[in-house]
């Protein structure tokens, strides 16, 4: 409806895999609406306060110029095409409006069009900053190893061609998807599987450009020119799914064109038939179709949707939802399957000690104790839990001797402490040293892996200190009753889309109840799940918080990101944030946009009614004042049914996150 809507010539879609041009926020839209609201309130003002004629004329003059400006363009560049819109019809009816005396009528038409469009080029503003938040993720530069050469070059990524060797230092993203060639390290990997803990690399092992490097420096011998590596066909998966149009775009555009014209021709034949009718009588014959004019705009059409909407976004912007369009509102209304991500989004995204298990003669504490004291001197991640536990319980990690301390990549960690061996890590790692693992101990292990937690054994040269430490991401508190919640509100079908292994997500899906779990998902997997779940014509929603849920969220008929822990891209590319990184706003946000959506249905049938009994009535000597009085008591009516949003009662299981939520 507006030019928002039809931007489909975004540099970021040409295939060209440099960055596209930056994109800036509707400011130019945002003055001129600003500007139309100012001169209607001092035209209001100088019509029923100060009964001053000239400064109403001079007012109205102001607000037509500049609620106009964005419609009048819009208009413009539609005839230009052949094409006839409703901006066309909004300026003819406010042009009439002004014809016959009631400029403030023209006034509320341009201002409601003007901020519609504002809102649409918002919108647009934020999805074009997706594709600049992607693109940022991708290293610009490597360091290139040539054969013969002692020293290494450091050359743009776009230099690289398939084959060359590239050394990543630890903590670099790698910028290259390929195989490593020398050297042992762990990768995050998070950015692309959502894998919660970092996963081992050696000899030809594969690795993904924007992927973090851990601990060691390694050679990689690149398998993919830039243009085709993991990141690269993620920014193509967002591009392509947000230039596709919604059911909403292509219902408008089928239906503007047809009413315009009918409109119009409806005006301009009671303007003829009056003339005939009243030979001579111009000015009357005018005067009537404008009448018509007037009473068949449709402004409380138009007010139907965005009173409703605009309600329903500050009703869930108070709790911490952020709808990024009334379009998404909509949207969010019709699903009726919801898959989530599970790290981050349905965990906490963060490992923690969940459980502790210590032999007959040995103790939880002196575990982790143990467990600490040797991981203090190790970078691993899933070390980092363990220290933060014990810092937790009090445990003094000083005052003790440690001394030949190993790290074996994929397998822990060893070291002497007060000439005790103590080992922490996997059962690789005693038989490497020749340790035995207590069957009481490999039969709790595997308890706890049972469960989708990441077993630590925790081995000494003293037979009696043993014990196991887990450590998973543990799931949010509030899942449960989030899921119940939603399917109270008619949710059919919960699914969990995650990069994790399947024993950690069916454990999970398990504990919160969720219906259907696809696990080792790769980003385009994502996509190609969503693509199975739409089957039949069902709507579908994403919730997810990674880099690696980016083309998920943008494929997804509603994405919806994790404000406090989401990833800048996922945010970006999201239709709806939960800003206090709480699920208990999903509830919340589904009942809101089902009930806006009831609304909406309510507000547009009795707006189309109104002008069917007004247009009606035109043809019995309808007054211009009814029909003015008829036409402004509908849109008061329908705008006072979209407010009743902002303070009716949520349901408890669709309850707002408190403001204290993390």
């Amino acid at each position: 409806m507006h030019q928002a809507s039809t931007i489909s010539n975004d540099p970021a879609h040409d295939g060209d895999h440099g960055p596209p041009t930056m994109a800036t926020p509707p400011i130019a839209g945002i003055i001129t609406t600003g500007l139309c609201a100012a001169f209607g309130l001092i035209g209001a003002l100088c019509h029923f306060i100060w009964d001053w004629q000239l400064g109403l004329i001079l007012a109205s003059t102001g607000a037509y110029i500049t609620g106009g400006l964005g419609p009048g363009r819009n208009a413009l560049a539609a005839l230009r095409r052949g094409q006839l819109n409703v901006d066309l019809l909004m300026i003819i009816a406010a042009l009439g409006a002004a014809a016959i005396g009631d400029f403030l009528e023209g006034i509320v038409l341009l201002f409601l069009f003007s901020l519609s469009g504002t809102l649409e080029e918002f919108a647009m503003y934020r999805t074009s900053r997706s594709i600049e938040a992607l693109i940022q993720l991708r290293p610009q530069e490597a360091n290139l190893v040539i054969v013969g050469e002692t020293a290494e070059r450091r050359v743009p990524v776009e230099q690289l061609r398939v084959g060359d060797i590239v050394r990543v230092k630890p903590g670099e993203r790698f910028p290259v998807d390929g195989q490593v060639m020398e050297g042992e390290t762990w990768a995050d990997e998070s950015t692309l599987t959502g894998e919660s803990e970092p996963v081992s690399k050696s000899s030809g092992s594969t690795v993904y450009a924007s992927t973090i490097n851990g601990e060691g420096s390694v050679l990689v011998k690149m398998a993919k020119e830039p243009a085709d590596t993991t990141i690269e066909k993620i920014v193509q998966m967002v591009q392509e799914a947000q230039g596709q149009k919604t059911h909403t775009q292509r219902f408008v555009e089928s239906w503007q064109q047809p009413y315009v014209l009918g409109v119009l021709m409806l005006a301009f034949l009671v303007f003829l038939a009056t003339t005939f009718t009243h030979a001579g009588q111009w000015a009357g014959a005018f005067y009537h179709a404008m009448v018509v004019l007037v009473a068949a705009s449709p402004c409380a059409v138009v007010v139907s949707s965005p009173a409703v909407m605009l309600s329903a976004i500050a009703r869930a912007g108070r709790h911490g939802v952020l709808f990024k369009s009334a379009v998404h509102l909509e949207s969010l209304g019709k699903v009726e399957t919801i898959a989530f991500d599970k790290t981050g989004t349905l965990t906490r995204g963060k490992p923690a000690v969940v459980e502790i298990w210590s032999g007959p003669e040995s103790s939880a504490g002196a575990i982790v104790e143990l467990a600490a004291l040797v991981e203090h001197r190790s970078e691993h991640p899933l070390g980092a839990p363990i220290i933060q536990k014990a810092i937790a319980d009090g445990i003094d990690l000083g005052g003790k001797t440690l001394e030949a301390f190993q790290s074996h990549t994929g397998l822990g960690v060893e070291a002497t402490i007060n000439g005790v061996w103590v080992g922490v890590g996997r059962e690789g790692l005693f038989q490497k040293n020749n340790r035995e693992v207590p069957a009481a101990l490999a039969q709790q292990a595997a308890a706890m892996r049972q469960k989708g937690f990441t077993a630590l054994l925790v081995v000494t040269s003293n037979p009696k200190v043993f014990g196991v430490i887990a450590v998973a991401d543990p799931v949010r508190p509030e899942a449960p009753s989030v899921l119940q919640g939603l399917k109270k509100l008619g949710i059919a079908r919960v699914a969990m889309l995650t990069g994790d292994h399947e024993r950690v997500a069916l454990a999970i899906a398990k504990t919160i109840g969720v219906d259907e779990v696809r696990a080792g998902l790769l980003p385009d997997q994502k996509v190609g799940e969503l693509k199975r779940l739409k089957e039949g014509g069902q709507a579908v929603a994403m919730v997810g918080d990674g880099v690696n849920d980016a083309p998920a969220l943008a494929a997804a008929g509603v994405g919806i990101a994790m404000g406090g822990a989401g990833s800048d891209v996922a945010l970006e590319v999201a239709d709806v944030v939960l800003m206090r990184d709480d699920l208990r706003g999903l509830p919340l946000a589904v009942w809101i946009s089902r009930l806006a959506g009831k609304r909406v249905r309510q507000n547009m049938a009795f707006s189309f009614g109104v002008i069917v009994v007004l247009v009606t009535s035109t043809f019995f000597e309808l007054p211009l004042w009814l029909g003015v009085l008829g036409h402004e008591g509908s849109t008061v009516l329908v705008v006072f049914n979209g407010l009743r949003l902002l303070w009716e009662a949520s349901p408890p299981f669709a309850s707002p996150p408190p403001v204290s939520a993390p």
